[in-house]
Parts: structure tokens; C-alpha cells; sequence
């Protein structure tokens, strides 16, 4: 097995590449680090291409069923405690980074229930909210999550760590938000759109039907085309001095109540 202690290697200048999305994008590959995740990806069948570990930390036991498993022994690398805090994006690391192949998938390829629960998102930024959506949708065992007007990449190094890799679990799509709204249209799911200006209360709202809850950035909230085209504006009760929740927070309110209303 090959062990890497340079940090000039080029193999360990390139995963430090990656943290830019036009290089995963060119070189169609994703950095995910950390057994949970990296395990996450591989049970949800995506295609590992390298592995990489120091043994300086105390590894996962099941490392060892990775290691000893002859499908990934020849792409396995061991790299210097050094090395391995160059390309690691998380502090107490468990020593495990890997790179993926990304999978994308358009809105065609969406393949969704008699009765679908769909999670839409307008614009949102921050990564560790997209993952913590993510988490939400998993939990939940939602039909699709449709990312309209991305201000992050779905599979950012810190989107998948917030995620706890429910990035690989779930049906995730990135599109317009003009995109978004025909397709919800030509299927005939109903929209909900959460908004401040909303009269309208969720627990107030049917969501039995064929239902997309529609969540705006925590700054700007929905746009426009969104307030006008949904079936209707919803919102949460506030009793205190704020006016408004996180939007993971506030999506995962909405989603558990419609999933209530649902029988679960």
C-alpha cells in the first residue's frame, strides 16, 4: 500500500483543488469525508475512486471491513497525519477522506410516489442550512428535494458534512425556479409557499394532497414568481420578539406536520 508524506504530492495538491467547484465540476468528483458519510455513499451506490487515512487518529473499527474488502484494496492510500490535516475540511477528524463520483439527476428522472411530498428551496446560501434541509428530507423519507436558483453546490465538501451525507440518500435536483414551478404544475402538486405575509397558518393547511413546500433564503425569503404562483402562503405562529425561524428549522416544522397529517 502506498503512503503518502509529502505535501506537495500531486495527488494531495488536487483533492486541495477540489474545494472549487469548477474543478469537481471538470474533474467529476466530489470530496466527502469521514466514515458515516463515506459509508452513506457507498451503501447508496455511488462509485468510490480513491480513499485516503491516517492512522495517527483512532479509526472507525469498521475501517478494517474497508480495507480488507477487495473491491476498494487497491485504491486504498495512507497519508501522514500532516497530509491528512491539508486536505481534511473538519476539525477532529476520523481520519477517512474519499473521492466520489457526483451524481446528478434533472427533473425527469425524478421518480416520485402516487402522492408525493416535495421540498423546494429558492436561493439558499449558506451550506450548512442546504445540509441540514437535507437531514429534514431523510428523516422525513420525502420524495424529492428541488434546489431552484442554487447559491451553493449540492455536493459542497460542507453541505455533505452538515448532512451527514443525506446528500447520497435522497432525490435532489438543481433547476430554475420557472423550471420548478412547470414541473410541479404539469403534475399537478399543489404549492405552499412560506412566507411572513402569509394569513395563513400550516397547521391550518391541508397538505394530504400531492404537496410542495416552498422555503425562500433566510435574507430575501421567496421571490416573487413563487409568492404569486403557489396555492397558497403559510406561515408559523411567532409569540416572541422574532418575526422568523432558521429555514431549516422552519422547513422541518412544516414537513413533520404535513408528514402528521399524513399518518406517517
Amino acid at each position: 500500500m502506498e503512503k503518502i508524506t509529502s505535501l506537495q504530492n500531486p495527488r494531495i495538491k488536487n483533492i486541495v483543488h477540489l474545494s472549487k467547484l469548477r474543478e469537481r465540476k471538470a474533474q467529476h468528483l466530489i470530496v466527502v469525508e469521514g466514515f458515516r458519510e463515506i459509508s452513506m455513499a457507498l451503501n447508496c451506490g455511488f462509485v468510490m475512486k480513491e480513499l485516503f487515512f491516517t492512522p495517527i487518529v483512532n479509526l472507525p473499527a469498521e475501517f478494517e471491513l474497508l480495507k480488507n474488502n477487495t473491491l476498494y484494496a487497491n485504491i486504498i492510500t495512507e497519508v501522514t497525519k500532516e497530509v491528512f490535516e491539508k486536505i481534511a475540511y473538519r476539525e477532529n477528524s476520523d481520519g477517512l477522506l474519499a473521492l466520489f463520483e457526483p451524481r446528478y439527476i434533472g427533473l425527469n428522472n425524478l421518480k416520485l410516489s402516487e402522492n408525493p411530498l416535495i421540498l423546494v428551496l429558492e436561493s439558499v446560501e449558506k451550506p450548512g442550512n442546504l445540509g441540514a434541509l437535507l437531514r429534514t428530507a431523510d428523516a422525513a423519507a420525502l420524495d424529492a428535494i428541488i434546489v431552484c436558483d442554487q447559491q451553493t453546490d449540492i455536493f459542497n465538501p460542507n453541505v455533505i458534512r452538515s448532512s451527514l451525507g443525506c446528500i447520497f440518500s435522497q432525490q435532489v435536483v438543481a433547476c430554475s425556479t420557472p423550471e420548478a414551478i412547470e414541473f410541479l404544475r404539469e403534475r399537478k402538486v399543489t404549492t405552499y409557499a412560506a412566507a411572513l405575509t402569509a394569513s395563513t397558518f400550516y397547521h391550518q393547511t391541508n397538505f394530504t394532497g400531492a404537496s410542495a413546500i416552498v422555503m425562500g433564503a433566510e435574507a430575501n425569503g421567496l421571490s416573487d414568481k413563487w409568492l404569486t404562483e403557489a396555492y397558497v402562503q403559510i406561515k408559523i405562529p411567532m409569540s416572541g420578539k422574532v418575526d422568523s425561524l432558521n429555514v431549516s428549522t422552519s422547513a422541518a416544522i412544516l414537513v413533520f406536520e404535513a408528514k402528521r397529517q399524513r399518518g406517517f
